[in-house]
């Protein structure tokens, strides 16, 4: 019914320090394209070195990929690919609550459990962004991105199918994202075919009281992923 990459897991968790590094990286790489971040991507290739080969070879193809192409046909494929598609959304709680109350309420527990970190979000970006969690997990509060990325296993793994079926580069990133979590259980799989057949709920709704509020005292800028965008 749906397609599994190969070693969709780690055997085991992976020690923090290189869950970290995974996460990090991988948050770089689902950032919107700037000169910035091509900048930053022989760090990236130089800390992937670090990492198991099922982790660090398809984060090697996101940043081959990244390194080849203009910049502007990055960012046209970028938006294309994360911006215009519903199966292709970065954020996690979309996949299950769609643009309904329900997803306020979700968006409200997350910021909760960052603030629990003492962090807060410096920009206007919506604290369920894929490249936000992981940026929090690997610099903040790892065992906290963890409960929420397996929280939101099922949401993932669409977006992972999606992109693999759309064959985007970026598929790679998410394929590593979940090789670095549990196997998936019964329950999972379900979950994600019912979201692969069914979508997000629908419920138009606004979704600002939920935002980061700007005027916020900047604390760390390491959760300001995609405030460029």
């Amino acid at each position: 019914m749906f397609r599994r990459s190969r070693h969709t897991a780690a055997p085991t968790r992976l020690p923090d320090d290189q869950l970290s590094i995974a996460w990090q990286v991988c948050s770089l790489l689902l950032d919107y394209p700037s000169e910035a971040l091509l900048a930053r991507l022989e760090l990236a290739r130089r800390a992937a070195g670090e990492l198991p080969a099922y982790l660090a070879e398809p984060v090697c193809r996101v940043v081959d990929h990244l390194e080849s192409t203009p910049l502007g046909q990055v960012q046209r494929d970028f938006v294309e690919t994360f911006d215009h598609t519903r199966r292709g959304c970065l954020y996690l709680t979309y996949f299950t609550t769609g643009d309904t109350r329900k997803r306020g309420v979700a968006l409200v527990r997350l910021k909760q459990a960052y603030r629990r970190a003492g962090v807060e979000l410096t920009s206007g970006e919506l604290p369920d962004h894929l490249a936000v969690v992981l940026e929090f997990g690997a610099t903040a509060d790892i065992e906290a991105a963890w409960r929420i990325l397996n929280d939101y296993r099922a949401s993932i793994e669409v977006l992972r199918i999606s992109l693999q079926e759309r064959n985007s580069p970026w598929a790679d990133a998410v394929v590593a994202i979940s090789r670095t979590l549990p196997e998936l259980a019964g329950d999972d799989a379900e979950a994600i075919a019912k979201l692969i057949e069914q979508g997000p709920p629908s419920e138009d709704v606004g979704l600002a009281p939920y935002a980061v509020d700007p005027r916020l005292n900047p604390l760390p800028d390491y959760l300001a992923v995609g405030a460029d965008r």
